[in-house]
């Protein structure tokens, strides 16, 4: 049995690699293509990471999609509604959370789950702490235009409140961020890089910066990066946001939350703060991919491939 996912190479996406992890204990083979790959490709399922799939069915192969995210400004709302009836109609939908399943609002009877964020293994279990860190801050994830990091970056130039500290910069597609800060040479750039190499470079880190705009969806969306440096204990410096402070309640951690024009970010009262951890017993991506439903719907179709 074959799987492919179906994706064009936007975004970072953990969840593939979970998924291949946990379906090679059977005798599936999960590779991945881009849309106009997908014709070259025999399989069995098409698993879209949406986007848009304006594509015809092909009969015998299955199809699931699945939503991480709502769409992103400008004109979110028409690129919802554009997807919810343009998108072919698949088999199985799968969405990060109630918020994103509301925003699409699909009105059919397709079965559906929830699959949100998680952390590997080795993630909930890093190495030790570094003595002499390497990086005074690391900020990972996106550096799109939409989460607004020129904000963030623009407070360790010269002559900014935290222009004498270093800040780590991992993500990819910066090359334009880059040429802009040439000469704010305390910010580093660096990545696409392995996620073992993301940790170790956490652990190299004195702060983590969990830095989102407060403005849909990213602040009703997971935050990844945030799951990350809290399996590091690396103390963590955030925006505030929706999602941010349901996770501290339904979690727990102590974190130094960040006024919306930077004023309260100085490295004084970032040191001063006493920083505690979330507890993420719950947030395996074996125990997100195992509640989400996707796999029995797979096991009905494919009883044979899930008989070990």
């Amino acid at each position: 049995m074959t799987i492919v996912f179906v994706h064009n190479n936007k975004a970072f996406l953990p969840e593939i690699e979970a998924y291949r992890r946990f379906l090679s204990r059977y005798p599936i083979t999960c590779i991945t293509a881009s849309p106009d790959q997908l014709s070259e490709q025999k399989r069995e399922v098409d698993w879209w990471l949406m986007g848009t799939d304006f594509s015809r069915r092909q009969k015998g192969i299955y199809r699931i999609h699945e939503y991480a995210s709502a769409s992103v400004p400008p004109a979110r709302q028409l690129k919802d509604l554009t997807k919810r009836y343009l998108n072919s109609r698949p088999d199985y939908r799968l969405f990060l959370n109630q918020y994103v399943k509301q925003r699409f609002s699909f009105r059919d009877n397709v079965p559906y789950g929830f699959r949100d964020m998680g952390l590997w293994k080795e993630q909930l279990s890093p190495a030790p702490p570094v003595a002499n860190k390497l990086y005074d801050f690391i900020y990972v994830g996106s550096v799109t235009p939409d989460t607004h990091i020129d904000t963030l970056l623009d407070h360790f130039k010269p002559g900014a409140p935290m222009a004498g500290y270093s800040l780590l910069v991992v993500s990819k597609n910066y090359e334009h961020l880059q040429a802009r800060y040439r000469l704010t040479t305390n910010i580093v750039f660096k990545g696409p890089v392995q996620q073992s190499t993301v940790l170790e470079l956490i652990c190299q880190s004195r702060f983590t910066i969990n830095y989102k705009p407060d403005i849909a969806p990213h602040n009703q969306q997971t935050s990844t990066k945030l799951l990350e440096y809290a399996a590091c204990q690396t103390p963590i410096i955030t925006t505030h946001f929706a999602w941010m402070h349901n996770f501290q309640q339904q979690y727990g951690g102590s974190y130094f939350f960040l006024e919306s024009d930077l004023s309260n970010f100085t490295w004084e009262k970032v040191n001063a703060y006493n920083y505690t951890y979330p507890d993420l017993s719950t947030w395996s991506w074996e125990q997100q991919i195992k509640k989400s439903g996707v796999i029995e719907f797979l096991q009905a179709k494919f009883p044979q491939a899930f008989s070990l």
